[in-house]
């Protein structure tokens, strides 16, 4: 036995040096490719865009990234560093083209890819060559890869050019058959976040605001699609509609492609576009490698800042972290922003479905105190709905994308009542005391009354009030008029803009315009984004506990892990909500 526990102590000791001795290692190589000396950037090169990884605002500096070592952050790709890259290459010489290589799960929201779809169409403004490749295209993955000079799909490959749809995954039987009872209370007909608890299809409002939008974001990009491959818009509707996209070929056909070939093929072409021989091979660069190249886009006066903080994720009080928006930091990054002289104007970079009433209206108030010393302007990603247009609608000018989806302007609060989920279930029963009558409101382990009921429901009509208000003294309308919008209508920026919830339809180099001119520094100006991203060693140590969680959870669900997620998610909705009516996936 103790030479059992002498073997175990050494295994455990060994394990333990060892881990040290390969965190030393990933720190040591870390540094040497931290590097700040610039990539150097071969004549004749091309520049690879490579879509496999989901695109986020803001991508993380992993200087191992293309190294694939274990344990080290999960890597993802920066919309930001994605269109900074592309407007230098467009001025760097020795890059002659950009190749897309498509993935066939692209993970980007529809305003995400419009941004860089926009950056691409700059770039062939240069008369340089961009091409793609893919072996298989989804819907999103074909409109980004549609502004290529030359498309190519694999011969066994496809397209998916259908249309858009959004699914809602409804828990009305689960809570039925766990015994768990859930309180509604919300405001407006169509703020539908919580329908899901206690319906078992979509209500008509629902139906009707998400067909309302689908339709205007599939009509955008069908027109922008019939713009890049000089097709009448009413032929690219009809291959949707009537599913005429059924095999390789026929995306040749009705030429939404131009070639069908292997990548040796593209390989092959793409050479002769460089004049090199067979024998020779391509001077390709990476996004991340590209990175740190030298930049060629001139950068302004130190002194005269444009400030783009970037918000992104759920909304939630306190700090938050890399997938949350925390009042307390970004209240503090705009706070920060207006006190500092060499700061001239605010760019808020909005890409949340909301969340948390209170701490939206943290920032809310950040915001208007920011636009009293300087310009404000708020810039929408593929999402600002509920806490997400909360935050912006103090702002000065509101820009979104077409495809942005937001509005949703609406509050709502929802308890779960599992006393018999207790009992029945798990055998389980409670007893309490009390000082006063309410001193147990909102416990989940018994039923509301009547008086209850009103006492929360007041809460969230007060909640809805302040909402309406005060985005109606932002957009400087009537609140009887504001409300005809609000309920909870989701709607795409378009058909914001239309209805005044949105001033200008762009991206966010629009929003640093816009607050550039009004700052008097659009002739010369530098921007910088906050706030302040953690260190690689930062993200390297809370990683390996994110990664720990997300295997425990995996090994213990499989494939129920996702809905194991969107139940964890619902824990954490405390208090009055402003949050999107369910999670908005479209594929």
């Amino acid at each position: 036995m103790l030479q059992f526990l002498k073997f175990v102590f050494a295994t455990i000791i060994g394990l333990v040096i060892f881990s040290f001795l390969l965190l030393f290692i990933v720190m040591g190589i870390a540094a040497s490719a931290s590097s700040t000396d610039p990539v150097k950037v071969e004549a004749n090169s091309v520049l690879k865009l490579k879509f496999d990884k989901p695109i986020v605002e803001r991508g993380r500096d992993n200087p191992l990234d293309e190294l694939e070592l274990p344990f080290t952050p999960e890597a993802n790709v920066g919309l930001i560093q994605i269109r900074e890259a592309i407007a230098n290459a467009k001025l760097d010489n020795n890059i002659k083209g950009i190749y897309l290589e498509m993935d066939m799960f692209l993970d980007a929201g529809y305003a995400t890819i419009e941004e860089i779809r926009n950056a691409l169409i700059d770039f062939k403004s240069s008369g340089k060559f961009i091409t793609a490749y893919g072996e298989y295209y989804t819907e999103k993955g074909y409109y980004l890869a549609s502004v290529a000079d030359e498309i190519y799909l694999h011969p066994v490959g496809g397209i998916e050019l259908n249309g858009i749809s959004a699914e809602v995954l409804f828990l009305k039987g689960t809570f039925e058959k766990l015994d768990i009872k859930p309180e509604i209370f919300k405001v407006g007909e169509y703020k539908s976040a919580v329908e899901p608890f206690f319906l078992d299809k979509m209500s008509e409002p629902s139906r009707a605001q998400t067909i309302s939008y689908l339709n205007s974001i599939n009509n955008f990009t069908i027109s922008n699609i019939s713009k890049a491959r000089k097709l009448p818009v009413e032929e690219v509707r009809k291959l949707e509609d009537s599913l005429l996209i059924r095999e390789p070929e026929d995306a040749l056909k009705y030429k939404l492609i131009t070639n069908l070939g292997y990548y040796d093929e593209v390989d092959a072409a793409i050479k002769k576009k460089l004049k090199l021989g067979s024998d020779k091979k391509i001077g390709f660069i990476s996004l991340s490698k590209y990175l740190k190249a030298e930049k060629l886009l001139k950068q302004g006066s130190f002194d005269n800042r444009i400030a783009v903080i970037v918000a992104s994720g759920d909304i939630t009080s306190g700090e938050g972290d890399d997938n949350t928006i925390g009042s307390d930091k970004i209240a503090a990054e705009i706070r920060k922003a207006r006190l500092d002289k060499k700061i001239k104007a605010i760019v808020l970079r909005i890409n949340s479905p909301g969340g948390s009433s209170l701490a939206s209206d943290v920032m809310w108030r950040e915001v208007v105190e920011a636009k009293k010393a300087k310009p404000v302007i708020a810039s929408m990603s593929d999402l600002a709905a509920s806490g997400g247009y909360y935050m912006a609608m103090a702002c000065d000018t509101i820009v979104a994308h077409p495809n942005t989806i937001t509005g949703s302007i609406g509050i709502f609060a929802v308890l779960f009542n599992v006393e018999n989920f207790l009992k029945n279930k798990l055998g389980m029963t409670t007893d309490n005391v009390k000082t006063n009558k309410y001193a147990d409101l909102g416990y989940p382990t018994h039923t509301l009354t009547d008086f209850e009921r009103n006492v929360i429901q007041s809460s969230v009509n007060r909640g809805y009030d302040i909402f309406t208000s005060k985005a109606a003294e932002g957009r400087d309308m009537p609140v009887d008029s504001l409300k005809k919008l609000a309920s909870g209508r989701v709607w795409t920026g378009l058909e914001a803009k239309e209805n005044g919830l949105v001033d200008v339809l762009g991206g966010l180099d629009d929003a640093i315009a816009i607050a550039a001119k009004a700052a008097k520094v659009d002739k010369d100006f530098r921007v910088r984004y906050y706030p302040a991203q953690k260190t690689f060693i930062q993200e390297l140590f809370s990683d390996m506990n994110d990664e720990a969680e997300e295997r425990i959870m995996e090994s213990k669900y499989g494939a129920m892990t996702p809905y194991v997620k969107s139940l964890e998610k619902i824990r954490s909705w405390e208090g009055i909500q402003a949050r999107l009516p369910f999670d908005v996936v479209l594929k």
